[in-house]
């Protein structure tokens, strides 16, 4: 089996439907300029609020891809 190196950002995804949507709205759009995406590790929720309405949700991803060296 081949070694393999792997890197993680952090992503904050947003959505006005769900938390489900906010993380897949970051996956979705790092998906489109990084390579190789692996995993995805929801580390935290949260909503925001205005008037006593939630207004958006938000989910904070962690992304793992595979790094790509020079």
């Amino acid at each position: 089996m081949a070694e393999s190196v792997y890197k993680i950002i952090e992503l904050v995804g947003t959505s006005e439907v769900s938390w489900e949507d906010a993380a897949k709205k970051a996956v979705e759009t790092a998906g489109k300029t990084l390579r190789d995406l692996r995993i995805a590790e929801i580390t935290k929720l949260d909503m925001k609020i205005e008037n006593g309405k939630v207004m958006a949700y938000r989910a904070r991803v962690n992304v793992s891809f595979k790094y790509q060296g020079e």
